[in-house]
């Protein structure tokens, strides 16, 4: 039984939503791979032209997700699709997901977000960074204003250069380094958006976790240095282990409240961890953990049937590589139209 009570049969497909699904095209293979026939794919995308469309099982063009009826056609098509479980794969619809849990719920649909207050947090990293150093979990120096900053500086407390980028958003969009107080003040005066952090000079590393929906627990990490990275994020990782950054993950997840895959930032500075950002959904990156073993997808069927999963952490080989690459989907336009399900 799943949180709802509604039973998934054993000769029944297990059918999942993906929000917002853009180009996850290697993710809905990874999900197949995992579950062949026994699992629908539903999408939804605002882009009649979003490639990960093509591995999909029934996909939907939707409104923005800014658009008053967005999240009932969304309902609408968990009825209609019989959804088990939903998530999204861009962050600023987290907490558009989080905040209608109950509607998604009272359909039998386990809704793979955080809750509310957690997905606001994750989403405004200036938020985040005052929760964390609230409740003792080492972060990244922020600052919110260029008064803020200049205050601590003459203190000595923080010095240049610092990391200048939009406190809400994902994608390192906008992020850059600033080395004179001269041009930060020019950047952030007057442009709120914008937060002023430590430059990190240690080791750039990656979690990818799975939060349990059940026990609520993390019950699976995989953790990788990051060797190359675009603004999308890491292209190319290697795994490694870590029994003090398995430990300072339970640590920082045991004051906030996850359900389901996320993708943690962090930096190993003088003999320490210090966490930068969590986005809960899955990580661009999740494909190195598939790759070298660590199933979320399992978790998560085993999770829609009601069942909690054991603790399993740190089950992968050290030093294997992800090296990312890009792929194309070919389509006449006849096809994509023809493709497209209607409510």
């Amino acid at each position: 039984m799943d949180i709802t009570g509604k039973k998934i049969s054993a000769d029944k497909s297990i059918n999942i939503l993906f929000c917002s699904v853009g180009r996850r095209c290697e993710l809905l293979k990874d999900f197949r791979k995992t579950l062949g026939e026994n699992l629908k794919i539903v999408v939804t995308d605002n882009s009649e032209v979003a490639p990960a469309m093509a591995f999909a099982d029934r996909a939907y063009q939707v409104p923005l997700i800014t658009d008053p009826g967005y999240i009932p056609l969304i309902l609408e098509i968990c009825k209609k699709e019989e959804i088990h479980g939903v998530t999204t794969l861009i962050d600023p619809e987290i907490a558009i997901l989080a905040e209608h849990r109950k509607e998604f719920e009272d359909l039998g649909v386990v809704v793979l977000a955080p809750y509310l207050e957690t997905a606001k947090l994750c989403f405004n990293k200036y938020e985040m960074y005052k929760f964390l150093t609230g409740h003792g979990i080492n972060t990244v120096k922020t600052y919110g204003t260029y008064g803020e900053f200049l205050s601590a500086y003459e203190k000595g407390e923080i010095s240049l250069p610092v990391f200048v980028k939009p406190r809400t958003g994902s994608g390192s969009v906008g992020a850059r380094k600033i080395e004179t107080l001269e041009l930060l003040r020019q950047v952030t005066d007057g442009d709120a958006s914008l937060i002023i952090q430590e430059l990190m000079t240690g080791k750039d590393l990656d979690a990818d976790v799975y939060v349990d929906t059940v026990s609520h627990k993390p019950v699976a990490i995989f953790s990788k240095r990051k060797l190359s990275t675009t603004i999308g994020g890491a292209n190319k990782t290697i795994s490694f282990k870590d029994e003090g950054l398995f430990a300072f993950i339970k640590e920082a997840l045991a004051v906030m409240e996850f359900n389901g895959p996320l993708d943690m930032d962090f930096f190993y500075q003088d003999g320490k961890y210090y966490l930068s950002e969590i986005n809960p959904r899955f990580g661009g990156a999740y494909l190195h953990a598939y790759g070298a073993g660590v199933d979320f997808i399992k978790l998560i069927a085993e999770n829609l049937q009601g069942n909690e999963n054991p603790e399993n952490i740190g089950d992968y080989e050290e030093d294997v590589v992800m090296m990312m690459y890009d792929s194309v989907v070919i389509r006449k336009k006849s096809e994509i139209e023809a493709a497209i399900a209607e409510l």
